[in-house]
C-alpha cells in the first residue's frame, strides 16, 4: 500500500446475526496523524504518529452495527484503485457480505484525512472518491437487499439524492429510518419527513437550526424544530455531556458514560451503529440508546475508527458495571 505507517489489521466478527440492518453509505481509507494540538490556519505542525486503516461513515456504522450481534449488509460503492482493493478485501473479511458493494473502474475510493491531538479532538478532511458517484440508479439494483431489511441507516458522505431515494425506497417497504446528518449540510423539506429517528450531534444541530447547541437545554429547543419539520424522533448527541431524545410523547436526558477519552474519531459512528443494531434486535427506544451510548463512550477508549469500535459483550459489560443492564 501507498504511504508509511502502521496498517491496522482488519478484525474478525464472531458470533450469529440476529436481525437485519441495511446501511447505504460511504467507505473510506483513514490517513490519520497524531499530534500534540490541532493546527490553527496557515500552521504547520510535527506528528508524532501515522496509521493508515479504514473508515467511512457507512462502513464504520455497518460495522459497528455487526459487532453489536446485527445482521448487517452495507451497500457502499468503491473504487478499484489500490486503496479500494484492500478496502473492499478489508470489508469482506471483516463480515459484510459482498452482494452490497459495487465498484467504480474509474474514481478511485474515497480517502479521509485526520489530524488528532493529545486530547482525542480531531480534524477530518473528506475526499469522496466513488462515494460521490454512488447514485440514485444504484439502488435500483440492490431493491432485492432492501426487502430483507427492518431498519435503514444511512449519512452525508454520498450524494443527498440518493439518500432520500434510500429513505423512500425503505419508508415504502415499512422500515424505520435513520438518518446520521453528517457531515452537516443542508437538508431539503422532503427528507425530514422520510426520517423516522434523526441523531445529530450538537454541531449538526446548530448547523441545521441555526442556532447555538451545546447544554440540553439548547438542544431540546433545536429538536423541537426537527420534530416540526417532520422528523418523528430526535436523538442529539452531546458527546461528554450526554444525549437527548425529544418526541411526540416527551423529552429525556441520557447522561454520558464517564470513560478516559484518547480519540473521538468514530464516536458518532459506534453511536449509530449501536442504535440500529439494538432497535433492530427490539430493545426499547431508551434501552437503545443508553447501549449506544455505551457503545460510543467505549469507541473513544481506543485509538482509530473501526479499530475501536466495540464488541457486543464489552457494551454490556459497561451497562452491567453501571448498574444499568442485569
Amino acid at each position: 500500500m501507498p504511504g508509511r505507517g502502521r496498517v491496522a489489521v482488519p478484525f474478525a466478527f464472531s458470533g450469529a446475526p440476529v436481525s437485519r440492518v441495511i446501511v447505504v453509505g460511504s467507505a473510506n481509507t483513514d490517513l490519520t496523524v497524531k499530534t500534540g494540538h490541532l493546527p490553527r490556519s496557515g500552521e504547520t505542525v510535527v506528528g508524532d504518529e501515522f496509521m493508515i486503516s479504514y473508515g467511512g461513515k457507512g462502513a464504520n456504522q455497518a460495522l459497528a452495527a455487526l459487532k453489536a450481534g446485527a445482521g448487517v449488509t452495507l451497500l457502499a460503492k468503491i473504487g478499484t484503485d489500490e486503496y479500494g482493493n484492500l478496502l473492499y478485501d478489508h470489508l469482506i473479511q471483516s463480515g459484510l457480505p459482498s452482494k452490497g458493494l459495487l465498484h467504480h473502474r474509474e474514481e478511485p475510493a474515497g480517502l479521509a484525512l485526520i489530524v488528532v491531538d493529545k486530547e482525542g479532538r480531531n480534524q477530518i478532511v473528506i475526499v469522496s472518491g466513488s462515494n460521490g458517484h454512488f447514485m440514485v440508479e444504484d439502488l435500483h439494483r440492490f431493491e432485492p437487499l432492501l426487502q430483507a431489511g427492518s431498519l435503514l441507516l444511512t449519512q452525508l458522505e454520498i450524494p443527498l439524492s440518493t439518500v432520500e431515494h434510500a429513505l423512500r425506497l425503505a419508508k415504502a417497504r415499512g422500515m424505520t429510518t435513520i438518518l446520521d446528518p453528517a457531515p452537516v449540510s443542508p437538508l431539503p423539506p422532503s427528507v425530514y419527513s422520510l426520517v423516522d429517528i434523526l441523531t445529530p450531534n450538537e454541531t449538526e444541530a446548530s448547523s441545521l437550526t441555526e442556532r447555538k447547541v451545546e447544554t440540553p437545554a439548547e438542544a431540546e429547543k433545536a429538536a423541537s424544530i426537527f420534530l416540526s419539520l417532520g422528523c418523528r424522533t430526535v436523538i442529539i448527541t452531546l458527546g461528554a455531556r450526554g444525549a437527548l431524545l425529544s418526541r411526540a410523547e416527551g423529552v429525556e436526558f441520557f447522561p454520558p458514560f464517564l470513560t478516559r477519552s484518547v480519540d473521538t474519531v468514530g464516536a458518532g459512528d459506534a453511536f449509530n451503529g449501536a442504535l440500529a443494531a439494538a432497535l433492530a434486535s427490539d430493545k426499547s427506544l431508551p434501552e437503545a440508546i443508553r447501549f449506544a451510548c455505551a457503545a460510543g463512550s467505549l469507541s473513544t477508549t481506543k485509538r482509530g475508527a473501526q479499530e475501536s469500535l466495540p464488541e457486543k459483550t464489552e457494551v454490556e459489560h459497561l451497562l452491567r458495571e453501571k448498574g444499568i443492564q442485569k
